[in-house]
């Protein structure tokens, strides 16, 4: 798992938001992804400021895929208390943009807002499944589980936690345009990163 390096993901961020056309003085917040949003590509493709700051790790919790999805009522990420652990990608966001990542998750329609402490990182913004969204009979979609896979590998996340994701029982997606947008999208996900493959210069 890679720490917390922030001063390279600060520069990261300059450059990103720069050719964004983007002056760095905008406020901006810092949000912790756990699913579908662990890859810097997949979230770019919903917010375009996100810069990767690092990884964290929240104790005493699990990763459950029992949120029904607003969309397309299949299973969806969830932190819940009591485990051994999650794992996140934590991201620094442009605040004009908070709008459109909580329309995209589904804010007031399955998921709350929630605030979370993260070590090296301090308040973090993040999602949690409302009750009243929880179905423990639920499954994810492929794709979906494989967003969640991809991010958790590009992120160097122990080889045990992403075998435990690829475990998770998954279903094909019976909406044939939905799956072939998604797997398109899914198919261009980097795998590795290649920031963390070079050699340091």
């Amino acid at each position: 798992m890679r720490k917390s390096p922030v001063s390279t993901a600060q520069s990261e961020l300059g450059i990103l938001w720069l050719s964004l056309g983007v002056r760095c003085y905008l406020n901006s917040y810092r949000y912790a992804a756990y699913g579908s949003n662990l890859h810097p590509d997949r979230l770019r493709h919903r917010v375009p400021s996100a810069a990767l700051l690092g990884t964290g790790f929240l104790p005493d919790c699990s990763l459950k895929f029992h949120k029904r999805g607003h969309k397309d009522g299949s299973g969806k990420c969830n932190i819940v208390t009591a485990g051994a652990g999650i794992y996140l990608a934590v991201y620094e966001i442009l605040e004009i943009e908070r709008k459109q990542l909580d329309l995209c998750e589904g804010v007031g329609d399955g998921y709350d807002y929630r605030e979370i402490e993260l070590e090296d990182f301090g308040t973090c913004s993040t999602y949690i499944a409302s009750p009243s969204s929880i179905d423990d009979s639920l499954n994810p979609l492929d794709w979906y589980r494989e967003y969640v896979i991809r991010g958790a590998r590009y992120n160097d996340f122990p080889p045990e936690y992403i075998a435990a994701l690829a475990s998770i029982h998954a279903v094909a997606d019976s909406d044939n345009d939905r799956a072939c947008r998604e797997w398109k999208l899914v198919d261009t996900l980097r795998v590795e990163n290649q920031q963390r493959a070079s050699p340091d210069i």
